[in-house]
């Protein structure tokens, strides 16, 4: 743990914001009557706050908020939060180049990650939107082949030209 967790009579204040286990606000109490409080409940005094005013402290048996706050830090390591990875593609790709850029999603979506296709128009090419429809949908064909996927969300025209999001199909 980084910084001391003070009970008791290490915390130093004048006045505390006394609050149950069940997170129950019990009011503001001079320190001495919070401890009294403490001592006839059978607990510890936690200091929860240091920087509010007045400071926070819980009711609750030291051990157990330990062992508390130690299981709330390994849930938030455990977790894998999934990222929206993103591929661009050319109007004028080769079919060489979109199976190298599907070998790269196909990457992505074995991490977990969702993919973000992006096909940027320049100029004359938006008026050419059919055939950049028919490329994206040519690299999905070629993705499909290789690893089943699902369609987060359509192929939508932007003001640049086209967006996909696809996920591992589960």
């Amino acid at each position: 743990m980084s910084k001391k967790i003070l009970i008791n009579n290490q915390i130093q204040a004048d006045k505390v914001r006394v609050i149950t286990e069940e997170g129950k606000n019990l009011g503001v109490f001079p320190l001495k009557e919070a401890l009294k409080i403490a001592k006839e409940k059978g607990v510890d005094l936690i200091l929860i706050s240091q920087k509010a005013e007045p400071p926070v402290c819980k009711l609750a048996e030291y051990g157990k908020y330990l062992y508390w706050i130690q299981k709330k830090k390994k849930d938030k390591k455990g977790k894998k939060v999934s990222q929206v990875k993103g591929i661009r593609l050319n109007f004028n790709i080769s079919l060489h180049d979109l199976k190298i850029k599907a070998d790269k999603v196909e990457e992505f979506l074995k991490e977990g990650n969702k993919v973000k296709i992006d096909m940027i128009l320049r100029g004359r090419q938006k008026a050419l939107s059919h055939f950049a429809k028919e490329k994206i949908n040519q690299f999905l064909e070629i993705l499909k082949e290789k690893f089943p996927i699902k369609i987060e969300r359509e192929i939508k025209r932007e003001n640049k030209g086209f967006t996909i999001i696809i996920s591992k199909k589960s």
